[in-house]
């Protein structure tokens, strides 16, 4: 049989299950919430509440990719649960960072880049940095995520087709490029409630995921309990895992989208506590979430000596101490952390260049379509010249930190301008929290510095 008839039969079999799924998210007989709630099973209670879920969902989505995956994967396998402390103080430092930065459209009507320009001495300097900043990390990341994706869609095809071993390069290749002109397509249609809804299959999929693997893989109470006591591994790279940590959760990009996310979803001035509930709800999933992978990589592999430095080690590392379920479950969690990250990926840079002019963005631009198709392009490099995605990953997480000051020092400067937030004063809590985020990123940006420096 040649690769092209493998390839036709694989990717009609996936052909359908997409068209089946749009299908589904299509449907005009799915409500998000209504007045016969109370009359639902439990089941569709579940389905309701998850299709409510506001804006966070694109934290998430930026946030847990493959990226995240495998640092956590590499941090569970080779220093247990040490690293915990690292995620709960990034987490914490989002939630608060989300919700200012919502509170802040909410209440002036204006996003962030577009912000900075108009009311900060250098601003438009500041936004600029902050653009290509944040565009050259998420990038770099996505080009190891197409890479990771394509070679787990890649295993979980040759289970079920073992002759498409002998043409792994040809699969892959083909693999990452039918999944990015999926995905350019499902760009194209562009509403924001379609995008959230995409995100909601991904990311309900990714989560239940790693959390049922959780229950199957553990690691012991009291190695979760002295993971939370800061300390960082002395080791060879241990001080780059940690700024990859802070780089993956505490996304820049998470909160200089939210502004548009926010405005994307018609909230007004009038739904602030939502927007509160929303943005702890989405930080509290990400750390859990995180936190999932990090135990069942610990409690599966850390104490067999068994580090991972690639994803798809999990295949032979994992399965003879977790079973084939949990090998299943881990491996569909990794696949849909890393597609729920293409789609906020490439909708980065024009967000951040359309808030930058307008704070209004046009998903039927012309603009717009040429730089996701641009992304599309860029995202395919890992594939076609074969590098090590896992390695690409945790180098990409790491630029992501540098902008961090900028963007933590720029909104502070907003949210304690008077006239901008029309009578609504910050409360010194959520100053201080600002304030130590601030010193938090510095100091993760020197490492960072230093440990780019050791790398190369």
């Amino acid at each position: 049989m040649s690769a092209a008839i493998i390839i036709n039969k694989v990717f009609a079999k996936l052909g359908h299950s997409v068209r089946a799924a749009l299908d589904t998210i299509n449907n005009p007989h799915i409500k998000i919430m209504d007045q016969s709630f109370q009359n639902k099973s439990i089941f569709k209670r579940i389905i309701a509440l998850i299709l409510a879920f506001g804006p966070g969902i694109f934290a998430i989505g930026y946030t847990i990719g493959t990226g995240s995956v495998t640092s956590m994967i590499v941090a569970g396998s080779t220093y247990g649960m040490q690293l915990l402390w690292v995620l709960l103080l990034s987490c914490a430092f989002s939630g608060i960072l989300m919700y200012v930065y919502g509170n802040y459209a909410l209440l002036s009507g204006e996003t962030a880049l577009f912000a900075f320009r108009k009311h900060i001495k250098w601003g438009k300097v500041i936004a600029i940095l902050i653009i290509i900043g944040i565009s050259f990390g998420q990038w770099n990341s996505l080009m190891g995520i197409m890479g990771l994706s394509s070679n787990i869609i890649y295993e979980i095809f040759a289970i079920y087709f073992p002759e498409i071993a002998q043409y792994k390069y040809e699969v892959v290749i083909a693999i990452a490029v039918v999944v990015t002109a999926i995905f350019y397509a499902l760009l194209l249609v562009g509403k924001y409630s379609f995008f959230e809804k995409i995100l909601v299959i991904f990311v309900t999929i990714m989560g239940l995921s790693f959390l049922i693997s959780l229950f199957i893989v553990y690691p012991l109470p009291s190695e979760v309990i002295s993971g939370l006591i800061p300390s960082i591994p002395k080791v060879e790279g241990g001080m780059m895992l940690v700024v990859a940590f802070v780089g993956t959760t505490m996304a820049a990009a998470t909160f200089l989208s939210r502004p548009l996310f926010v405005k994307g979803k018609g909230w007004t001035i009038e739904n602030l506590k939502q927007q509160k509930k929303d943005a702890i709800i989405a930080a509290i999933l990400v750390f859990a979430i995180s936190a999932a992978v990090m135990a069942v990589a610990s409690g599966a592999l850390f104490h067999q000596g068994k580090p991972v430095t690639e994803v798809l080690d999990m295949v032979n590392t994992l399965e003879p101490v977790a079973g084939r379920f949990a090998l299943t479950l881990f491996f569909f969690g990794t696949l849909s952390a890393g597609l729920s990250s293409i789609f906020p990926i490439l909708l980065i840079a024009p967000i951040l260049i359309a808030d930058y002019q307008s704070g209004k963005l046009d998903t039927n631009s012309r603009q717009f379509r040429i730089i996701t198709a641009f992304a599309c392009l860029f995202a395919l490099i890992v594939p076609v010249f074969g590098s090590n995605p896992v390695e690409m990953q945790i180098v990409s997480q790491i630029f992501n930190v540098f902008v961090l000051p900028l963007v933590i020092v720029g909104i502070m400067l907003l949210i304690n301008n008077k006239s901008l937030m029309k009578g609504h004063k910050t409360s010194i809590w959520i100053n201080l929290g600002l304030l130590l985020a601030f010193l938090f990123s510095c100091i993760i940006s020197y490492n960072g510095v230093l440990a780019l420096d050791n790398y190369f």
